[in-house]
Parts: structure tokens; sequence; C-alpha cells
């Protein structure tokens, strides 16, 4: 059998850690950027929490790296199924920008966009998207629909996923645990 040297690949690096040369494993340049915005996001959620809604939340910046919006799902306190976390922030956005194209813009959230925020997300031309926990039931930026990246749509923003991904997943996992019923009896 003939062996072939892989660049940057060590075949007896222990496993469970990078193999890449070089790469420091706690440090990711693409998502690392992103973790203190996160951190108001994950702020946001924990108020959606403790008014009785999902957990979700969501910062938006402006193309300067400046908080413009904030919002966590409000659907709960205003009886409106569409008082998600990132359509509020969105609209806040928008008002104080007096602008509905909110180009150069980044909006950070805490779950994956549903299909119905991907469309808000789409029509308002953010630059870029950044979220933590993936929604393997609604998800529409890459699990289960990639409407943000649809060849077919005029505006694409960029996406990146999986910043603080485990504490923003624990938030939620948290919160409908917390509302099951007792199954012990």
């Amino acid at each position: 059998m003939r062996h072939v040297a892989i660049p940057g690949h060590d075949p007896e690096h222990e496993a469970g850690q990078s193999s890449v040369r070089g790469h420091d494993p706690e440090h990711d340049p693409v998502r690392d950027p992103w973790r203190t915005t996160m951190t108001l996001a994950l702020a946001e959620a924990a108020a959606a929490a403790a008014a009785g809604d999902v957990p979700v939340g969501a910062v938006l910046l402006s193309p300067a790296g400046d908080v413009l919006a904030l919002g966590h799902n409000e659907r709960e306190r205003h009886g409106d199924p569409t008082a998600h976390a990132e359509v509020l922030a969105l609209r806040r956005g928008a008002r104080k920008l007096g602008e509905w194209r909110l180009q150069g813009c980044t909006l950070v959230v805490t779950l994956e966009p549903c299909t119905m925020c991907a469309g808000a997300i789409q029509q308002s031309r953010i630059e870029r998207v950044v979220y933590g926990a993936h929604d393997q039931k609604a998800g529409a930026a890459g699990s289960l629909w990639d409407l943000l990246r649809d060849r077919r749509l005029n505006h694409r923003p960029e996406v990146i996923a999986g910043v603080r991904e485990e504490e923003c997943a624990a938030q939620l996992t948290a919160f409908f645990r917390d509302r099951q019923p007792d199954r012990r009896t």
C-alpha cells in the first residue's frame, strides 16, 4: 500500500485534536471576532426567557460595528407571531437609520433564522448574518433550508454559523426543559 503525504496532516496526531499544523483549536479567526457581540445577543435571549418567550436574542451592528438595535422574541408580550428577535432588531435599526436598506450592517443572533426572518434579512440587504445555534427544525440559513445563500435571490449576505454555539443551544435547551411537565410520576 502506498502512503501519500498530505500537507498539514499529522497521522500520529491524537484523535480529537486538530490535524492541521499551526492550527490552534482554541482560536477561530472567523468566529472569534463575533464572540463579544454574541454576549449581548445572549443577554437579549435571557430577557425573552424571563418574559416567558423562546430565548432568542439579536444585535444589529452598523457598518462601523456600533450597536444600532437590540431585539429578543416578544411574541408572547405582543401576541404577534412576527415579533421574532431578528425582525424586531431589523425594524428598530431601520427606524434609527431612517432607511430600510441596512447595507453594510451585521445581524448577530443566538439561533439560526427561520424562513420568515431569513426573508426579512434578505429584504433588508444586510451584509452579514452571524448566528450561534443551528436550528434543525426550522433553520433557513443552512440547516433545513438555505434561503440566505439561494443564488436565485438578488441579495445574499455572508453567513457565519456556530458562534458560541454550545452556549446558545444550552440556553434554548434549558428553556424548553424547564417547561416540560415532570415525567417522574
